[in-house]
C-alpha cells in the first residue's frame, strides 16, 4: 500500500466522478462551443457571485492570466512573501507580466490592509506603479492558513479607495471555505478575480477556473490562447470539475480532522523540533538534527510512505480524498516508530 502525502494534486478520479466524464456531451471550447465546459464555468461563476469564469490546465496559468489581465509592464504586485505565485510560478510574475513583486512578511502568509496601505509606492516618475494586490486563501507555504472574512474586507476597501485590483489565489479557497462561516459568495464579492483550483482538494484530474466578469473574462480568453491554454473536445474534464463541486466541498472537514490528528502527533516525537499550527489539510513541521527532510523520507519509503521536503529540516505531508483512516492509522504507527 503506498501512502501519497506529498499533495493533494496526487489523488484519482472517483467511480462517479469517472462515469461522469465519460459520458460528458462535448464540444471546440476554443470556438466557446463544449457544452459541458459552459455548464462548469456557469456553475462555478455563480456559486462565487461572478458573472463569468474561464477553464484553464490549471492554476498556475490562471493565476497568470490575471496578472496579466490586472497590470502593465514596469508595474508592481503587492504580495506575501510566501504566496504561491511568487514561489512557485517559475518566476511568471516577471516572465509573463513584466511585473516586479513587493514582498511582504505578513502573519503566515496573511497581509492585512495596513501592509497593503503602507507599501503602495507614491506616484513619482522614478518608482514602479503599484496596479493589484494579490491574496492567497489557503496558504500553501504557510501550512493552509487562511485568512478571516472582516481582514478580506479590509484590504479591499484600501483597494477601492487607490483604485488598485485585487486577485485571489484560491487554490484551496474550498478548504478555507468549510473551515469559516463564510461563503463562496462572501469571498467572490471581496475579489476583481479569483482563481479556484480543481484538481486538488476536489480530487479532479486537472483543471482550475478564473472568475470575474465579462469584461475581465473576454480578456482572459484571449490570453489564455497566447498562453497556448486553448482547449478543444475538454468537456470531459470539465465534467470531473461539475462532479467535484456537487459531491467533495464538505467532506473535506475529513482531511482536515486526519491532518491534525498527524500534527498533535508529530508535536509528541523527539525527533520533531516544531510544527505549524494545522489549520486545514496541510502539515508542515520542521526536524531536529536526527534527520534531513531528504533523509526523513528515506525512512519513510520502505513503509509505502511518501512525503514532500520544503527545506532541508522541513517536511510537508498534505491529506487528501485518497487518504482513509487506514491510512491514518499506518502513518501514525510509523511516525512513532522511528
Amino acid at each position: 500500500m503506498i501512502i501519497d502525502l506529498r499533495s493533494d494534486t496526487v489523488t484519482k478520479p472517483s467511480k462517479g466522478m469517472m462515469e461522469m466524464m465519460m459520458s460528458a456531451p462535448v464540444g471546440d471550447d476554443v470556438f466557446n462551443e463544449d457544452p459541458t465546459v459552459l455548464v462548469l464555468e456557469e456553475k462555478a461563476a455563480r456559486l462565487f457571485n461572478k458573472e463569468a469564469a474561464l477553464f484553464c490546465p490549471s492554476g498556475t496559468m490562471t493565476n497568470q492570466i490575471a496578472i496579466k489581465c490586472h497590470t502593465q509592464p514596469g508595474d508592481e504586485l503587492i504580495c506575501d512573501a510566501n504566496s504561491h505565485i511568487y514561489n512557485y510560478e517559475g518566476g511568471g510574475i516577471s516572465f509573463n507580466s513584466g511585473v516586479q513583486a513587493k514582498l511582504i512578511q505578513g502573519d503566515r502568509g496573511r497581509i492585512t490592509a495596513k501592509h497593503v496601505e503602507d507599501n503602495i509606492n507614491a506616484e513619482y516618475d522614478w518608482l514602479t506603479r503599484t496596479s493589484l494586490v494579490c491574496l492567497e486563501n489557503t496558504v500553501n507555504k504557510a501550512g493552509g492558513s487562511y485568512y478571516d472574512l472582516d481582514s478580506v474586507k479590509a484590504i479591499k476597501k484600501i483597494c477601492e479607495q487607490q483604485q488598485l485590483a485585487l486577485h485571489l489565489d484560491g487554490a484551496r479557497i474550498f478548504n478555507a471555505l468549510v473551515e469559516t462561516d463564510y461563503t463562496a459568495g462572501d469571498i467572490g464579492n471581496q475579489f476583481d478575480s479569483i482563481s479556484i483550483c480543481l484538481s486538488k482538494g476536489l480530487g479532479t484530474p486537472v483543471g482550475s477556473l478564473l472568475l470575474g466578469n465579462k469584461t475581465f473574462i473576454k480578456k482572459a480568453r484571449r490570453l489564455r490562447k497566447v498562453f497556448g491554454g486553448g482547449m478543444r473536445q475538454v468537456g470531459f474534464l470539465a465534467a470531473a470539475g461539475i462532479y467535484a463541486l456537487d459531491n467533495n466541498i464538505d467532506r473535506l472537514k475529513e482531511d482536515h480532522t486526519r491532518a491534525r490528528q498527524i500534527g498533535d502527533t508529530l508535536a509528541t516525537l523527539p525527533y520533531v523540533e516544531s510544527v505549524m499550527p494545522v489549520d486545514t489539510n496541510i502539515v508542515i513541521f520542521n526536524l531536529t538534527e536526527k534527520y534531513t527532510a531528504a533523509s526523513f523520507d528515506e525512512k519513510l519509503k520502505p513503509y509505502g510512505i511518501k512525503s514532500s521536503a520544503f527545506g532541508k529540516q522541513t517536511v510537508r505531508f498534505v491529506t487528501h480524498l485518497d487518504f482513509t483512516d487506514d491510512m491514518l492509522t499506518k502513518v501514525l504507527e510509523v511516525l512513532k516508530k522511528l
